[in-house]
């Protein structure tokens, strides 16, 4: 993932597409500053081109979800103080971002999903929705927003 972007990052530089390589190179800034963490607290020493290369890949995609979620929510609160033009940026950005994050799971896949986990997690009701949700998020890995999966956990043992 960190070599597609960078490739995106020198396209966007050659197209002069100022929005999309100040997107990608928050996301990059966003992985150095997680690979820095990560070093810190494991105690590396052994010197590295970027401390990026510190995360995995599902590390990795678990920053790119933080990083939309972030513009999701900032459509949000742009949008309800009457802001259009600041929400529309920020989608704008939410819209590159897209790109580089794993399919999204339709209806019917996530429903199947959360069936399976109630049945795992022998769920019968609402107070074992903890349970279910960790199931669920394990199998779901990244492909369906949190508040989604809830929702629909709510809607089936509800």
């Amino acid at each position: 993932m960190l070599k597609r972007i960078s490739d995106e990052i020198k396209q966007a530089m050659r197209d002069k597409a100022k929005l999309r390589l100040q997107t990608l190179r928050s996301l990059i800034n966003d992985f150095k500053n997680a690979g820095i963490d990560k070093r810190g607290k494991e105690g590396l020493t052994e010197e590295v081109n970027s401390p990026a290369e510190y995360l995995s890949g599902d590390e990795m995609t678990k920053i790119l979800q933080s990083a939309a979620k972030s513009r999701r929510e900032s459509i949000e609160q742009y949008a309800a103080g009457g802001r259009q033009d600041l929400a529309d940026n920020e989608q704008a950005e939410l819209d590159i971002l897209s790109e580089f994050l794993p399919k999204q799971l339709d209806d019917a896949e996530l429903e199947a999903i959360v069936k399976s986990a109630i049945e795992e997690s022998g769920a019968s009701s609402m107070a074992d929705m903890g349970g279910v949700m960790k199931v669920a998020q394990a199998t779901i890995a990244g492909r369906a927003d949190g508040k989604r999966v809830s929702a629909v956990v709510r809607q089936i043992l509800g």
